[in-house]
């Protein structure tokens, strides 16, 4: 449907501007009239080239979506009817691919649609936990509140996110440092000293020897394995996008000797942070178990959690499957198991996941403490190796001459 632009004066005086969606100009102006205003003059807005190309897009950022429910519970809170805020909120979003779903979810819900339903037109912006939360909010009459959780999970998901993404930043530029010094040694510093060696006609030492052997293959064969490289990462995508495929690298990944516990760790908080948001907003226990599968970003994880899912629709306890799954840690489960027994597992769950959020803090500041004086050896290693091959020759000839 095209988007017309608009400008006039009210009754008051007052200029006013702004833009809408219709079928055509003449039904547009028809609705700029109901709203009073005259001296109106209207077109058609003109369309963007890269609209319709997702790779030119601005992506919805968490930090968007936040700020989006911190606003919009604010607004319900206050008394503001849901489809005034979503237009309010639609207008001064800056990011113009979320004003455009915000916009379309505000048609929506004008034509009757619920927001849950609106918002699940969207899945790429809004997920399953999102929306069947908001669909609890509105059931319940406590859309202000769901919003208000929301933001607060929204918020604590993305500092955890953020925790890992920054453990990992530090070793990954210090092995890429690592590899384009090694690459530009290789190939344009050392052929300068196998030259000199060359002319000078005597034997050079083993280590000096490797090195040179290695600087010639890497040389000749550069273009080869940057092309191995790109080989390998695109068939570890292509295994770890098959069901089979990503499971088993997953398993792996939980068995790792030094990242597999923080995965772990994630994993639990994850599991227990969401499952306790969604509990404490109304969701039935079993659609929260798959909404919380879907989203546990591990396929190990994700396969334990349905069939937890799929042992309580028998009349288990919750506590009993997770144990026998043997992902989750004895003391998570005894936990679950106190606060299912006391009536108040929303409320264990948030404990645990506190609990499990300081841990990972902890396995991460473990994690870059241990890794730091690690790639610093392994670079000085590396970088003081080569120079020490590369001089060993000089050495030998200067005790030659001086002998």
């Amino acid at each position: 449907m095209p988007v017309y632009v608009w400008k006039g004066v009210n009754s008051q005086g007052v200029k006013r501007n702004g833009e809408l969606e219709s079928p055509d100009q003449a039904a547009a102006l028809a609705h700029v009239k109901r709203l009073r205003v005259q001296d109106i003059v209207i077109k058609e807005k003109p369309k963007d080239l890269f609209e319709n190309i997702s790779f030119f897009k601005p992506k919805v950022t968490g930090k968007d979506l936040i700020i989006f429910t911190r606003q919009l519970s604010t607004m319900i809170d206050a008394g503001l009817p849901l489809i005034q805020s979503l237009e309010i909120l639609a207008k001064q979003q800056d990011n113009p691919t979320f004003k455009t779903v915000l916009t379309a979810i505000k048609r929506d819900v004008e034509t009757g649609t619920t927001i849950a339903d609106a918002m699940r037109k969207h899945p790429q912006v809004f997920d399953n936990l999102f929306s069947n939360m908001i669909e609890a909010g509105e059931t319940g009459g406590i859309l202000d509140t769901i919003l208000g959780r929301l933001a607060a999970f929204k918020e604590k998901s993305m500092a955890l996110t953020k925790k890992i993404k920054g453990a990992m930043t530090y070793p990954t530029i210090c092995l890429a440092i690592s590899l384009l010094i090694l690459g530009v040694i290789l190939i344009f510093v050392i052929p300068v000293f196998e030259e000199m060696f060359t002319s000078m006609g005597a034997a050079l030492p083993l280590p000096t020897q490797i090195v040179v052997n290695l600087s010639k293959f890497v040389k000749s064969n550069f273009l080869f394995m940057i092309m191995g490289i790109f080989a390998v990462v695109f068939i570890w995508k292509k295994i770890y996008h098959t069901e089979k495929g990503r499971y088993r690298i997953d398993a792996l990944l939980l068995r790792a000797p030094i990242i597999g516990p923080l995965i772990r760790k994630v994993a639990v908080a994850k599991f227990t942070r969401t499952l306790s948001t969604m509990l404490q907003s109304g969701v039935p226990i079993l659609d929260a178990l798959q909404v919380v599968a879907r989203t546990a970003g591990n396929k190990v994880i994700e396969g334990a959690v349905i069939r937890v899912a799929a042992s309580i629709s028998e009349g288990r306890p919750i506590a009993e499957p997770l144990e026998e799954s043997g992902v989750f840690p004895n003391m998570v489960v005894q936990m679950i198991n106190v606060g299912e027994s006391v009536g108040a597992l929303d409320t264990m769950l948030g404990k645990i996941a506190d609990f499990y959020d300081e841990e990972v803090d902890q396995a991460v500041s473990n994690l870059t403490a241990m890794i730091e004086p690690f790639m610093m050896v392994f670079l000085g290693g590396m970088i003081g190796g080569i120079v020490v091959a590369m001089y060993l020759p000089i050495f030998s000839m200067a005790s030659v001459v001086g002998g």
